[in-house]
């Protein structure tokens, strides 16, 4: 399989998982439910992504990724035409969560994929693309979405979605590909205690912290820009998240600032640091200061995410599948907590608790990077 192929699968699987957020307060005032609720669109998805990559990095270390991609795009296609017909929202967070047990097969497929098919220089080159990927899919899957409930309604996207994973699986020829490092067959157990390294540990939960914030932001987005700005207009909602594509451009940047830093722990400790500053600088009530913050806050994250992935590839000695599944798990814990616990603030104590919820758990995302680093540099691996 071709990588600019995989990019194009990868923007639509993306598609899937982040369609609804801008939707969300047409959700909550069309199935009359509250915000946090509503937001529980979003966790219904994440919870299972935040448990079953690893066990299917498991399932994945001895089977094609590639069959399993193409299986995975089939069942997402089908069930973003379910989601259109269901009648209520208990229903549609149903459907949400079919869509999280299959995502992570998806996901876990095109990481491997690459980390089976790549290394050293290359390895970081192409995750930083499939990154970039799944911020093209995650920014336009927002937009479209918004703007295609704008112009017609919201089903009319999910008509797009399926259509397009549909055709994109039966484009997939896993028949092609042999995974060039046989590993030797060993337990689940065995292949889990690979990833007890320290390091590789610390970087996972940093990651989950990482996440955690900005799952919440981008979740209860559309309730801040509604409550504090008056925005209510799903276009103009779906225009603001435009500050999210600017990651694109920064998660590219991501192996030049490597080249200019001693290690990716330095870069990450600072890019942390910046991620910190721009959610103080979202406590603002301003407009134009909260879409620069906005703007700074999704490029920070896109470069801890473009740094972290390759890194814990390297330092990992488990499989590739087995390392990217524990990654995914990691990542979408924080997401999935970080779509609903927040949302429980902002709720009762408004948008700066809310936003000082968000700082201290990004605190304990740089702690955990500072930590890792201090202790590689104690050991001589830092």
């Amino acid at each position: 399989m071709r990588l600019p192929h995989l990019l194009v699968c990868s923007v639509f699987i993306f598609f899937v998982l982040y369609a609804p957020q801008p939707l969300l307060s047409l959700f909550a005032s069309e199935f009359n439910v509250a915000p946090a609720v509503a937001g529980s669109l979003m966790t219904a998805t994440m919870l299972p992504l935040a448990i079953a990559p690893l066990v299917y990095g498991l399932f994945l270390a001895k089977i094609n990724p590639l069959l399993i991609l193409r299986i995975a795009m089939v069942l997402l296609g089908l069930s973003c035409l379910l989601f259109v017909y269901v009648p209520s929202f208990e229903l549609l967070l149903l459907v949400r969560f079919l869509q999280g047990l299959t995502l992570p097969a998806a996901l876990t497929a095109m990481t491997s994929y690459i980390g089976m098919s790549y290394s050293a220089d290359t390895l970081q080159k192409n995750m930083t693309l499939y990154i970039g990927s799944s911020i093209v899919g995650g920014y336009f899957g927002r937009v479209l979405a918004a703007l295609f409930s704008d112009l017609w309604n919201w089903q009319s996207f999910y008509y797009v979605i399926a259509f397009m994973l549909l055709c994109l699986a039966l484009t997939v020829k896993h028949s092609r590909f042999t995974n060039p490092a046989k590993q030797s067959q060993l337990s689940p157990l065995d292949y889990i205690k690979q990833l007890k390294e320290g390091a590789v540990l610390k970087v996972y939960g940093a990651v989950f912290c990482m996440f955690f914030c900005f799952a919440a932001l981008l979740n209860y987005l559309p309730f801040i820009l509604q409550n504090t700005f008056l925005i209510t207009n799903t276009r103009d909602i779906g225009l603001v998240y435009s500050g999210y594509l600017i990651g694109a451009l920064a998660s590219i940047a991501a192996p030049w600032l490597l080249k200019k830093v001693p290690s990716p722990w330095h870069l990450l400790t600072a890019v942390f640091s910046f991620y910190s500053v721009s959610i103080i600088l979202l406590m603002s009530h301003q407009l134009s200061l909260f879409l620069i913050a906005f703007t700074l806050f999704c490029g920070a994250m896109f470069v801890i995410h473009s740094t972290a992935a390759p890194l814990v590839n390297k330092i990992s000695k488990a499989p590739p599948s087995v390392t990217n599944g524990g990654y995914v798990s990691f990542y979408y814990s924080g997401g999935a907590l970080g779509s609903l616990l927040p949302g429980v603030v902002y709720q009762h104590h408004g948008q700066t608790a809310f936003m000082f919820t968000l700082l201290a758990v990004c605190l304990c995302g740089l702690s955990l990077i500072m930590w890792a680093y201090f202790e590689g540099k104690n050991t001589t691996r830092g």
